[in-house]
C-alpha cells in the first residue's frame, strides 16, 4: 500500500503559478502509475495529467496540455505539478493517486487504488 499526501495549494491570480507536491509513504513506489486529478465546485473529479513508473511517458488532459508538467522524484517518493498560466476555470481539490499493476498511464479515476486527501487551489480573476 501507498500513503499519499498533497501539498501547494492556495490562492492565486489569474495568470500565476503554482506547483503541487504529493509525497508517498510506503514501498515500491517507482512501480507506481502516478496520476493527478481535479473536481471543480459542484462538478465531477476529472483527469489532469499522469505520468509513468520512470517518468518516460506523461499524459494530459487536452484543459492543461501546454500550461501543466507532471514529473516524478522517485528517490524522495514525490511526484510534482507545475501549473503555468493559471485560469479561474482551474480552481478546483487537486488530488494525486497511485496506480499499482501494469506500467501504463490511464486516465480513469477508478484505475487508481490510492488516493490523497486533496489540495484546494484557487485561482482570482
Amino acid at each position: 500500500q501507498v500513503q499519499l499526501v498533497e501539498s501547494g495549494g492556495g490562492l492565486v491570480q489569474a495568470g500565476g503559478s503554482l506547483t503541487l507536491s504529493c509525497a508517498a509513504s510506503g514501498r515500491s513506489f517507482s512501480r507506481y502509475v502516478m496520476g493527478w486529478f481535479r473536481q471543480p465546485p459542484g462538478k465531477e473529479r476529472e483527469f489532469v495529467a499522469a505520468i509513468s513508473w520512470s517518468g518516460g511517458n506523461t499524459y494530459y488532459a487536452d484543459s492543461v496540455k501546454g500550461r501543466f508538467t507532471i514529473s516524478r522524484d522517485n528517490a524522495k517518493n514525490t511526484v510534482y505539478l507545475r501549473m503555468n498560466s493559471l485560469k479561474p476555470e482551474d480552481t478546483a481539490v487537486y488530488y494525486c493517486a497511485a496506480r499499482s499493476g501494469p506500467d501504463i498511464v490511464v486516465v480513469t479515476p477508478t484505475r487508481y487504488a490510492y488516493w490523497g486527501q486533496g489540495t484546494q487551489v484557487t485561482v482570482s480573476s
